[in-house]
């Protein structure tokens, strides 16, 4: 029952992967919810310019890469494949149309009021939205994150030379050469979309190895996959400059421990170095809210702040910038605003890298594992089991990659699983069932796995914890 001393019980401002779902589950509770959002369609950034549009994109180029490259024809079927950049960017743009316009229905659907305009703090239950003044009993930020600038590069993506992870899905041409500045999921995944295209393709990661936060065998083992298909790697680098002239861009570069500079051409530049949370337009000193170091807004596990009525979610609080993350907060807060007992499991949440083949992790890698049993490498038992070895994978021309389950040696509890897999995606979410569970590394060996699937390759790693794999 709405609080009649506000407009709305929730307002939620932001319409992003935690903003939307948060006010539609809001509203299926009984609230009276608005949802603040000032781009012109609904989604954030993860529908507009990120996730759903980067796969699409993602996904078109695997055709075209198993057309152009052999895969097909190895399995006797002959394409002479003719690329059409245009047609690829209409279904992309196809896509986004329609989950956007999607979200837009359930709002209606759920009687959610879409605000339309940037939001700005004047006290703790009132925002001014355009011109329009809101109140409400609580309001939720959920802002989302916008890409990190590096620090003396310019990025103009209408110019289409030096562009970040937006402009990088709005190329009107296969660039000859780009570079991809940073190793993380990003970057790999715009840069293996052009490369398919046929783009030659250089990234540059200041770290000595890409992939940052996964698991050390994934990242040898996914620098090695990327290397065979054509991606060359400058690690332990970095990029102090970038120059245009023209349609060309030259990026000097030098060792990340200091030394000699050199200097890289490229018709196109990805800058893909992170993302930074959105609280800097939001009028946080209006009502006394701090961020920290980071830029990140502070919360309780139930997601309040240190202000009274004002919530957080999503990319604006510390945490990975995850959009299934984003989006169990939006209902857990729901809940919790509701009186209810919302809860997210933060060391139950999934990563996945999309490229081919996807990359996909959950829970502590083994570094991490051996860090928290003080280092004692004999408290922490692995197994892992080839993609090659696998009926399925062998059988789909997909042989690259492993999975890798991690287990307590004493309790044989399940701590983490990796995949490197065509479906690793797909396939990492037994592994956060299993986990969410308290599974051990024997309770999915002795489950059932339908044959032949890429899932069998988890059954077989569990089984290898315990060194009794069947097919290696």
């Amino acid at each position: 029952m709405a609080d009649h001393s506000y407009d709305y019980d929730v307002l939620i401002i932001g319409a992003g992967p935690s903003g939307y779902v948060a006010a539609i589950r809001a509203a299926q509770l009984g609230l009276k919810v608005a949802c603040a959002e000032g781009r012109a369609t609904l989604g954030g950034t993860c529908l507009n310019v990120g996730c759903i549009p980067s796969k699409a994109m993602l996904h078109a180029s695997e055709f075209y890469d198993a057309a152009a490259n052999g895969t097909m024809a190895s399995m006797g079927v002959d394409v002479t494949p003719k690329l059409n950049l245009g047609k690829m960017h209409e279904q992309r743009i196809d896509a986004v149309d329609g989950l956007t316009k999607g979200i837009e229905f359930l709002f209606k659907k759920n009687k959610v009021d879409w605000k339309k305009g940037y939001a700005t703090f004047q006290d703790a239950h009132t925002v001014k939205v355009g011109d329009e003044t809101v109140t409400a009993k609580d309001i939720v930020i959920a802002t989302g994150s916008s890409v990190t600038p590096l620090p003396g590069v310019e990025v103009d993506n209408d110019k289409q030379v030096v562009v970040d992870s937006t402009g990088a899905l709005e190329l009107a041409k296969v660039p000859k050469k780009m570079v991809v500045i940073g190793g993380g999921v990003i970057g790999l995944e715009l840069g293996s979309v052009w490369r398919r295209l046929g783009a030659e393709v250089t990234c540059v990661e200041f770290l000595d190895q890409i992939l940052p936060g996964m698991d050390g065998d994934i990242r040898k083992e996914a620098n090695k996959i990327f290397k065979k298909q054509g991606i060359e790697f400058k690690l332990s680098t970095k990029v102090t400059g970038v120059s245009v002239k023209g349609k060309k861009a030259t990026l000097t570069l030098e060792p990340a421990a200091g030394g000699d500079e050199e200097k890289l051409e490229a018709d196109c530049v990805l800058v893909s170095i992170g993302r930074k949370p959105n609280t800097d337009s939001l009028g946080l000193e209006n009502i006394g809210l701090e961020t920290n170091q980071r830029g990140q807004i502070e919360t309780d596990h139930s997601f309040r702040t240190s202000i009274e009525g004002v919530w957080a979610i999503g990319d604006v609080i510390p945490g990975p910038m995850l959009a299934h993350k984003a989006e169990d907060e939006g209902i857990a807060v729901a809940e919790n605003i509701a009186g209810e007992t919302g809860i997210v499991n933060h060391d139950v949440i999934p990563s996945v890298v999309y490229t081919w083949p996807e990359i996909a992790g959950v829970g502590l890698t083994t570094e991490q594992a051996i860090e928290k049993a003080c280092g004692d490498k004999a408290k922490v038992k692995v197994g892992k089991f080839p993609m090659m070895a696998n009926s399925r994978a062998k059988t789909n021309h997909e042989p690259d990659g492993f999975v890798k389950v991690i287990a307590d040696a004493e309790t044989d509890r399940v701590l983490g699983v990796w995949s490197i897999a065509s479906v690793a995606g797909t396939m990492i979410a037994e592994a956060g069932i299993a986990m969410e569970f308290g599974a051990t590394s024997e309770d999915i060996a002795y489950t059932c796995h339908a044959h032949p699937t890429h899932a069998e390759a988890m059954k077989e790693a569990a089984m290898a914890v315990q060194g009794k794999p069947i097919h290696i």
